[in-house]
């Protein structure tokens, strides 16, 4: 996937909203593969809706949104597995991870679809994320902060054009922070694909192409 088009994309939520002051909501914008973008949000301003519509879990929008020149609402359930599992990776805001699972358990998941990346390169991300020691615990007695470093590896380990990042850093100090996102560019470079991160306050200090406020 080269390219994510939205075409005056509004929320049903903002439907009676006349007056909307957004660079992404109702205008022409589109994210481009290779290059990274922040979108800065207010809380209630649909920053998490707008990754929900991206993923194709929430269709409750008005405009249209394309993949590649592809309305998404034309995909079918097959179409998105294969985007979800080969086109789009997202680290959600909330991380849905299992608590019962350990953290090796949780990216093991994830990288047995696609089979993409090596034992060794998952257990050197841990080492480098400073939470090799809890790759055998369970994810449910790991601090925000650690469950948060183990939702980007999860999410790093598949094949993707577009990586989405919902207030990935919000429980980090700004040393982790900035070894996450290290990290996290050098798959995002090495694969050649986009990054778009959210962010209502602190966010991955990263030289971005673009900036929206949403």
């Amino acid at each position: 996937m080269n390219s994510i088009a939205l075409h005056h994309v509004v929320p049903h939520v903002f439907a009676q909203h006349t007056q909307l002051e957004s660079d992404i909501w109702n205008n022409d914008i589109s994210f481009e593969k290779g290059k990274k973008y922040l979108v800065l949000a207010d809380s209630g301003q649909g920053k998490s809706s707008l990754c929900g519509f991206l993923m194709g879990y929430r269709r409750d929008y008005d405009g249209d949104i394309a993949f590649d020149g592809v309305n998404i609402r034309q995909l079918s359930v097959s179409d998105w597995c294969s985007v979800r599992q080969q086109q789009m990776a997202y680290l959600f805001q909330e991380l849905r991870l299992f608590p019962e699972l350990t953290a090796r358990e949780n990216v093991e998941i994830k990288n047995i679809l696609s089979a993409s990346t090596t034992n060794e390169q998952i257990a050197l991300w841990f080492q480098r994320l400073g939470i090799e020691d809890k790759m055998d615990a369970k994810v449910g007695h790991m601090s925000f902060g650690q469950q948060q470093r183990v939702a980007l590896i999860r999410a790093l380990a598949q094949p993707f054009d577009f990586l989405l990042l919902d207030e990935p850093i919000s429980h980090l100090d700004d040393g982790n922070a900035a070894v996450m996102a290290e990290v996290m560019m050098e798959e995002v470079e090495r694969k050649g694909a986009a990054v778009i991160v959210t962010s209502i306050g602190k966010h991955m200090m990263l030289d971005y192409d673009i900036t929206y406020h949403l």
